[in-house]
């Protein structure tokens, strides 16, 4: 039913997909029709049902419906914020309807902590992206779907690996160590934010790359993704909002006939943009301009173009949901199998998901919910590296890989150019790294209505299972030195386990006309335990490498004495919550908001072992006043919040006790001491909002100005002199402030009967600033690692500057001369010379309806910021020449020689400008309608990703973040 589609335009394309939505219903429905809103537009889950029965049906893809109903029947169709409209089928068997909004509940429901509420009485700085506006094409993990949709949000896929890590941060960073994410919900489970897949290093090849701890659920799953910004929104969740919350929440089953949903997509992908090295003949004319001569080998070869390749992707869904008005149902299940374009790099993913509601006693009284996902994620990754050295990894290698020599030999073997440069296909053949990853998330939760209407209390218990094994292992035919005439192989294994137990009580009470009281109080526990272990053998047997056996099933057979037995147990870490909040409506003008949450945990001393967390928020709807008469504004909010958050992540559970390892030897030596008074970093947000409308809701925006100061850093480091060589956290004195200006506007700017155009567009301007450290602690971060970069360092954290300021030599150019590099004070003198942090993020989206035909558009882009090539700076220097390895065109000048003895120190030589505008997705679609009785709103889709991007940075992608951390001080904006 799919057709593979492929575009190639050389190498620019990233991915292109083919995709097909079939909605198939079995309820052999009477009627028929479509639900759109006032402008025409296609309502996704506006409800229709059979007037004084319990039959009801929720409307799918572009508002279309179907459901039983005799010819006497009236039909009710609602959907929030929109007014109710009551139609006698009267024979008919297509029904369209035609919902106007209405003015006293426009807004959708916004979900929020332990709730939801209607948008327009949001208190705090809320952004709600609904399936409709999702990002589409192959998705691996929800938070994709959103990218370059909410203002303040920054998200970089950080590599190309399919599930690869992405940063995610929400009005910048204002920790310095780990917990610099945001807090992920899914369905009120607050996740621990860890992932069970182990990590492998790989010696001089380095330490791979992590995956998206989100990678366990299905994007096709997704409702609604709520995020929350400011503290008056996430002091609710109070040690784990300081970097905001987002809420997935997913879909759900509807009253009515079963309804089978049913999705294929296919794609292909290629490499989005080359790195610029020299081919055969640039190579050559290198080589005479240096007058080198030797290094040619005679042949033409494009080392990069074989190890990648067009990699198909395949995603099925299948989903059945249905129920009656004393509950519902939604089963789905899907496959994505997705090839890397690096050789012997994919995901498999596979997930399943059942959720239901029920209803009990008189007036649905008692509820139950019920929700269990399970997934398991296989991940094959080729060896590419966030630290390898001067050997490189596989990428890193095609890089250097002598343009003029070829792959193989005549008799089919290998060439290798010498013993520190490895045949880049054979080090992908030889090398085999394969993991899988088993998660399991359930939760049940029942609720009472006390009071009808009025008291109700809720319980949620959820389980959050994962289980990761990792299977990796280099052949001993590989001559890379410790390998060659060994190999290595292991296996690790890592468990987690969170519980978590959440009591709510909610009182609603209308107290007069004019004033509404919604009270929430609750008390929450979780449990967090996270286990694993390591088996490592060298030195395998000639035998098990001539016939090609994997050394994983024989790791008994390598040498006794050089094998690896490792385990650990982290202290499990449990979080005791109690919190509350308030909501109060006067008149519905005037809107308070007030929340408090009080947290304890064991990773901290028993004097601070509690952490109190306030936010108080108001809101005035200006135009619900008497004075308010406006022919252009349709609705304005004015809203001020403050509140305080607090960060507990980076911190070992055993934090306030002294910890002691046992050596091999069994010798017992402190590697931890005790800090009791180690306390909570924290964080304090102000944030003034103004939501409008005008023009009869046409157009519509929010504003938003924020400042947010974090203080208390959580840190580590040696215990001085005299103490013992150990490590010791402490809170380090100093104030990070975050500030900026959001801008969000959405606008339907063409509205006629079969044609339509609606555009939104966000921009955010952040600022980020250091003071108050003590000048006597360096913190230094952003490690480089390869050829020329031992011990190198290119970000400082320091006063008076934004957090990770690149910190470097600064170049000023090439000396005719001696055609070495001119450096301020030689070199002797570091400065501070850019940050790796945008000052302006911006999205923008377009969306086009004809008829049934759709093109939609979503464009993203950040400006004010630098990057790091690191890859240009250590993979391709012009040394390279005198090694027989390959550089960047740009180093070859005959009227200024560099010198191939000239040393490629790290410098702002490496140092580019990072701004960037890139068509993240386009998708053309077309809405085929029903075929029989049987298929109804089949729609086809052509989606293109990453299609184009304009920058002036040469690396592969200005979206590109590399971990370089130093002691868990993380990095941003270099490129390795």
């Amino acid at each position: 039913m799919d057709t593979l589609i492929t575009y190639l335009n050389g190498k620019k394309l990233a991915s292109i997909t083919a995709f097909m939505l079939l909605f198939a219903s079995f309820s052999w429905a009477q009627v028929t029709g479509t639900i759109t809103d006032e402008n025409g537009e296609g309502l996704i889950g506006a409800t229709v049902k059979v007037e004084g029965s319990s039959v009801a049906a929720l409307s799918g893809i572009d508002g279309n419906y179907s459901i039983n109903a005799s010819p006497d029947d009236n039909l009710i169709f609602s959907y929030v914020g929109y007014l109710n409209q009551t139609i006698a089928v009267d024979g008919q068997s297509v029904v369209n309807v035609q919902l106007q909004a209405d003015a006293a509940q426009l807004d959708d429901v916004v979900v929020i902590g332990y709730g939801e509420v209607r948008k327009r009485d949001l208190t705090g700085s809320i952004a709600s992206v609904r399936e409709k506006d999702f990002n589409q094409g192959v998705n691996t993990a929800p938070d994709q779907l959103i990218q370059g949709k909410v203002a303040g949000v920054l998200m970089i896929n950080d590599n190309g690996q399919p599930g690869g890590e992405t940063t995610f941060r929400i009005r910048g960073v204002s920790s310095f160590r780990g917990g610099q994410s945001p807090l992920f919900v899914i369905d009120g489970v607050p996740l621990s934010g860890n992932s069970a897949r182990p990590g492998a290093d790989t010696g001089d090849l380095g330490q791979t790359p992590g995956t998206n701890p989100l990678n366990f659920i299905n994007p096709n799953d997704i409702l609604s993704i709520d995020v929350l910004k400011d503290a008056s929104a996430t002091a609710i969740y109070g040690s784990r909002g300081a970097n905001g919350v987002v809420i997935i929440t997913t879909k759900k089953g509807t009253s009515g006939a079963p309804k089978l949903e049913f999705g294929i997509q296919g794609g292909t992908a290629s490499l989005f943009r080359e790195f610029d090295v020299l081919d055969a003949a640039g190579y050559r004319n290198a080589l005479d301009t240096y007058g080198i001569t030797s290094g040619d080998f005679g042949a033409d070869t494009d080392a990069l173009d074989e190890i990648t390749q067009n990699a198909i992707t395949q995603n099925y869904t299948l989903s059945v949901s249905g129920g009656s008005d004393k509950g519902s149902y939604r089963i789905s299940t899907s496959l994505l199998d997705q090839e890397g374009i690096i050789l012997k790099s994919g995901l498999k993913k596979y997930t399943g998901n059942i959720n239901a509601d029920y209803s009990f006693l008189d007036n649905d009284r008692l509820k139950l919910t019920f929700n269990l996902l399970a997934s398991q994620n296989a991940n094959e990754t080729p060896p590419i590296a966030n630290n390898s050295g001067f050997i490189g990894s596989l990428v890193g290698n095609a890089l250097q890989w002598n343009p003029t020599a070829p792959i193989r030999q005549p008799d089919g073997s290998f060439t290798r150019l010498s013993a520190t440069t490895l045949n880049p296909v054979e080090l992908s053949q030889l090398y085999n790294d394969e993991d899988k990853v088993t998660s399991i998330l359930g939760s049940i939760s029942p609720s009472f209505d006390i009071i009808s209407d009025k008291l109700t209390y809720k319980y949620l218990f959820s389980l959050n299972r994962e289980e990761g094994r990792r299977e990796a292992q280099i052949n001993a035919n590989l001559n890379l030195q410790g390998i060659e005439n060994e190999g290595i192989a292991g296996i690790q294994t890592i468990e987690g386990l969170t519980l978590l137990h959440t009591h709510t009580l909610n009182f609603r009470e209308q107290i007069t006309d004019d004033l509404n009281l919604n009270l929430l109080g609750g008390y929450e526990y979780q449990d967090f335990q996270r286990n694993g272990n390591s088996l490592v053998g060298r030195d395998f047997p000639d035998a098990a490498t001539d016939l090609g056996l994997d050394y994983i099933n024989f790791l008994e057979n390598g040498d006794v004495n050089r094998r690896g037995i490792g385990a650990f147990e982290d202290p499990t870490t449990e979080l005791q919550s109690f919190f509350g909040r308030a909501n109060i409506n006067y008149q519905d003008k005037y809107l308070l908001t007030a929340t408090m949450r009080a947290d304890g945990s064991t990773r901290f001393g028993e004097d601070n072992k509690y952490g109190y967390f306030p936010s108080f928020a108001a809101a005035w709807n200006v135009h619900n006043e008497d004075f308010f008469n406006s022919s252009v504004f349709d609705n304005v909010k004015v809203r001020l919040g403050w509140g305080q958050t607090g960060n507990q992540e980076g911190v070992p559970g055993d934090a306030p006790l002294d910890v002691f390892a046992l050596g091999n030897d069994n010798s017992i030596t402190q590697i931890r001491a005790a800090n009791p008074d180690l306390q909570w970093e924290s964080s304090t947000t102000l944030n003034a909002g103004v939501d409008f409308s005008l023009l009869d809701y046409r157009l519509s925006g929010t504003i938003d100005y924020f400042t947010k100061e974090t203080n208390d850093f959580i840190f580590s480091q040696f215990l001085a002199d005299p103490g013992p060589p150990v490590v010791t956290f402490f809170n380090l004195p100093g104030t990070v402030e975050n500030s900026g200006l959001e801008v969000t506007l959405d606008g339907l700017v063409l509205d006629k009967t079969d044609l339509s155009l609606n555009v939104g567009t966000n921009i955010s301007f952040l600022k980020n600033e250091v003071s108050g450290l003590n000048e006597n602690i360096i913190i230094n971060t952003g490690a480089l690692t390869g050829q020329g970069s031992t011990g190198a360092f290119t970000q400082r954290i320091a006063n008076g500057q934004p957090i990770n300021a690149f910190f470097l030599r600064e170049f000023q150019g090439i000396d005719p001369n001696t055609g070495q590099s001119i450096l301020v004070d030689g070199g002797n003198s570091f400065f501070f010379a850019g940050d790796p942090n945008p000052d302006v993020l911006l999205g923008f989206s377009t969306n086009l309806n004809y008829k049934d035909l759709s093109f939609g558009t979503n464009f993203t882009g950040a400006f004010g910021h630098q990057l790091f090539n690191e890859t240009r700076q250590s993979v391709t220097p012009i040394g390279n020449l005198n090694g027989g390895r390959n550089v960047s065109p740009d180093l070859i000048n005959p009227g200024l020689l560099e010198s191939t003895s000239n040393a490629n120190t790290p410098s702002t030589r490496y140092l580019e400008n990072g701004d960037f505008v890139k068509l993240q997705n386009a998708t053309l679609g077309y809405n085929v309608g029903n075929i029989g009785n049987q298929i109804q709103g089949l729609r086809v889709t052509l989606t293109g990703q990453n299609l184009f991007v304009i920058t002036d940075y040469s690396g592969f992608d200005p979206e590109v973040n590399t971990d370089k951390n130093i002691d868990g001080v993380p990095s941003i904006g270099i490129e390795y």
